[in-house]
């Protein structure tokens, strides 16, 4: 968005500086990426302060920096009390401003893909923006908001949270009037006493948040995301497999290459895998048919998607099938990953599976559960990585897999030299786990060639 300086000031609640400068059209909050004419927040963080870098951000033409403090060098400043505050006001008031539709997104897995599907298919109509990756917190939805273009109509806005409170906070900075949950798992269990069911309550602050006249696009096949249509007052649309959602998959084939499927009267074939990836497809159509698209112009769109980084990527190497899923983990992901694995022709399937973070007093139950559900969807092998990874493992040996078949090492590292032997021609390799496990390193280790290693960093 561009905002012109008398703005920036009114909205954050800054003194007028005597100097001018071109309406703002950039903003950012890491110092290596501004260009010349952006806005610099000054942001104080546990390691860094962004004040350190307000002389290099001038020097790289930036035009405003928006500080706490007065930096003794040459540039516009504004002074705030709080630069993340002020980020957060000139969000939202930018977002007041703004005459457009806001998708706020959430959910326990798939969030991600789910709202770079709608902003896809959105965007064969309508001029449409979304935040970038998962900058779906505090500090990347604001600047996601300021990063639209001037000519969007629509913004799919991604909101994670860690605690409850979190997306009513985000809610009241990006004002959307549809909200979309994808489903209510684990993650983050740690930080809620009541485990899933208050996970399931903070997610509800989407629905919460939207306007009388907004509309609620809601998973029908899981039963905390169904019950949040009793928090919206008017339109709410189902989607899913269930008998009763409104927007229906019919007639559903899955393969390793995607799945094909019938929806609103329409055939859809999407590159996005198992049932997760219809579901995720299922909530873009429903988005879409909230905003007037007629299903019918969204079939090539849905069959031109193609995965995130690290959420689904397929390789091939030496005959060896690699499924990338490293981005991030949960149960209810993980579990949806292992179907994907069982139904994928091949000589044996095999499971990399990280430890999942943030469960807090359920993780060992958690952990063996899905250790037992690998070994009970046929999975002929599971190497688990990391601290509660040990459970996966012990469990899966402990529902039928032989010790040959099940094996546990404490880094990624470790486990990518294992693979780099036991892996053989006409195997399936899927790598899962949570962010800070950093799976994708045993599948380096396993692609260790210069050609394989290129691969994977181009990947996406």
């Amino acid at each position: 968005m561009t905002l012109p300086l008398e703005t920036i000031a009114d909205l954050i609640g800054a003194s007028l500086p005597a100097a001018a400068c071109p309406p703002i059209s950039g903003w950012s909050i890491d110092s290596r990426t501004v260009a010349p004419g952006d806005c610099f927040f000054a942001l104080r963080g546990p390691t860094h302060d962004g004040h350190d870098f307000v002389a290099g951000v001038f020097e790289r033409g930036a035009a405003l920096a928006i500080v706490e403090r007065p930096c003794d060098v040459r540039g516009l400043q504004l002074q705030v009390p709080d630069a993340a505050i002020a980020l957060q006001s000139l969000g939202g008031g930018a977002r007041r401003l703004w005459n457009g539709t806001v998708v706020g997104v959430t959910g326990s897995a798939g969030k991600t893909t789910t709202k770079d599907t709608i902003a896809a298919l959105l965007a064969t109509a309508i001029p449409t923006g979304r935040n970038l990756g998962n900058l779906n917190n505090h500090l990347g939805l604001p600047l996601s908001i300021l990063r639209l273009d001037d000519k969007c109509r629509v913004a799919v806005l991604e909101m994670g949270m860690n605690h409850e409170g979190e997306i009513r906070d985000l809610a009241s900075i990006a004002a959307p009037q549809i909200g979309v949950v994808t489903n209510v798992g684990w993650a983050h269990a740690e930080n809620f006493e009541d485990g899933i069911a208050g996970i399931a309550r903070a997610k509800s602050e989407l629905i919460g948040a939207l306007p009388p006249q907004g509309i609620a696009v809601l998973n029908a096949d899981d039963e905390y995301v169904r019950g949040m249509a009793k928090l919206h007052p008017r339109r709410s649309i189902l989607f899913g497999f269930a008998s009763d959602a409104e927007v229906r998959a019919e007639n559903v084939h899955l393969g390793p290459e995607g799945a094909r499927f019938r929806a609103l009267g329409v055939e859809f074939e999407s590159p996005l895998a198992g049932r997760h990836g219809v579901s995720n497809v299922l909530a873009a159509i429903s988005v879409a048919h909230a905003m007037g698209i007629a299903p019918e112009t969204l079939h090539n769109a849905v069959k031109s998607l193609t995965p995130g980084k690290m959420r689904g990527e397929r390789h091939l190497h030496n005959g060896i099938t690699f499924i990338d899923d490293c981005y991030n983990a949960n149960p209810e992901a993980m579990r949806s990953m292992l179907e994907l694995l069982r139904d994928t022709p091949a000589t044996r399937r095999v499971a990399v599976l990280g430890e999942m973070l943030e469960l807090g007093r359920e993780a060992g139950t958690l952990h063996r559960n899905i250790g037992r559900f690998a070994a009970e969807q046929g999975i002929d092998a599971v190497i688990g990585i990391r601290g509660a990874g040990r459970w996966m493992v012990d469990e899966a040996m402990a529902a039928g897999l032989s010790g040959g078949a099940a094996s546990f090492f404490e880094t990624p590292e470790e486990a990518g030299e294992f693979l780099k032997s036991y892996l053989k021609p006409g195997d399936v390799a899927l790598f899962k786990g949570s962010r800070g496990v950093h799976v994708e390193r045993a599948l380096e280790a396993v692609l260790a060639d210069e050609s394989a290693a290129l691969l994977v960093r181009q990947a996406g």
